[in-house]
């Protein structure tokens, strides 16, 4: 008889690569297949198409998908897992939400009351939702700064620092993380992303939705069968699923070589650590003074400023993971410079 332990055992890292690249792969020919059974007799509404494919790509890099994956991806490596998913399932639970309305919307593109109703209200609590989770991770990542430096100030003065004693610190179980458990325990596997990914998703609001959504209610409009519609949504989430699991796999790997050994690890998640407080604060900041401010009605000075970060939510992205790429390149740089320095020195 098979134990239990070893029949639900969970597929090894290899496994889950191939699975999640696998779905990827599945989503996008799919969304492609039907987009030149549909429109391959249409010039016009395959490029529409590619349009869409596009600015679900785009999306994907928005600022808060960005921080959210990145901060949980780096949360879940420093509990012990080796989180492939997590850019996958945020998109995937976003992806389901947005083809719904896009159903939606191509069903009632006569009377877009409604999806304008929803819009507003789900603006206040998606964008909301997206603020708080940053904040809270902007300030549960500056107490994890404190600890960790504490640590590596230790280390540097001839101390040591065990792995239950690391995990401890980079895991932030502080005062501030026993009070927040109950929220971030809600994230404890990739899959878990997914209903963060749909309350990401209530505004509506970027420009890039808004286009793919017109863009369905133009074509319903125009007589294209709801089935036939529903392609234009598919690709924007596949788009979407391609840009945030690679983000998500990018971070995996850094993470994966930044824990190999104790003071890497703690030279790396210092910085890091710090990078992503700065930026997840900057990030739930900006969009709950906007928040505020569009409730508001204010205008000019700041708030326009606001307005123009909002609006350049995909270039913050790129920048982000450039920052994180970065990050990893020059601790892996000062790495190799030191083993050489010590090879050196050896060898003398």
């Amino acid at each position: 008889m098979i134990p239990l332990s070893i029949a639900v055992r969970r597929p090894g890292l290899k496994a889950r690569l191939v699975l999640v690249s696998a779905a990827v792969i599945l989503l996008t020919g799919g969304g492609w297949l039907g987009a030149c059974l549909s429109f391959g007799g249409d010039p016009a509404l395959f490029g529409m198409a590619l349009l869409v494919y596009g600015l679900g790509m785009r999306h994907g890099l928005d600022a808060d998908h960005i921080a959210a994956i990145d901060n949980v991806t780096r949360k879940l490596m420093q509990e012990g897992a080796r989180p492939v998913a997590v850019g996958f399932f945020f998109a995937l639970g976003h992806s389901a939400l947005v083809v719904l309305v896009a159903a939606a919307v191509g069903a009632t593109a006569g009377s877009l009351e409604l999806f304008r109703s929803v819009q507003v209200v789900g603006g206040y609590l998606g964008t909301g939702v997206s603020a708080l989770f940053l904040l809270t991770m902007a300030l549960l990542n500056i107490l994890v700064f404190r600890s960790v430096y504490q640590a590596y100030r230790r280390l540097r003065a001839g101390g040591t620092s065990d792995e239950g004693e690391l995990d401890r610190l980079l895991g932030g179980r502080g005062l501030l993380a026993r009070l927040l458990r109950p929220l971030f325990g809600l994230i404890s596997r990739s899959w878990h992303m997914a209903p963060l990914g749909v309350l990401f998703g209530l505004g509506f609001d970027t420009a890039t939705e808004i286009a793919m959504f017109g863009l369905s209610a133009a074509q319903a409009v125009n007589g294209l069968p709801l089935a036939t519609i529903l392609v234009f949504p598919v690709l924007f989430a596949a788009g979407m699923l391609l840009v945030d699991t690679a983000d998500g796999l990018l971070m995996l790997g850094a993470y994966r070589w930044a824990t190999a050994r104790p003071g890497r690890r703690l030279r790396y998640n210092m910085g890091v650590t710090l990078l992503s407080a700065l930026l997840a604060g900057f990030i739930g900041g900006t969009e709950m003074l906007g928040l505020i401010g569009g409730h508001l009605g204010l205008e000019g000075g700041v708030w326009s400023l606001l307005g123009l970060l909002k609006d350049g939510s995909d270039r913050l992205g790129v920048l982000i993971v450039v920052l994180f790429a970065v990050a990893w390149a020059v601790a892996h740089g000062l790495h190799r410079s030191r083993t050489a320095s010590t090879v050196l020195k050896g060898d003398a």
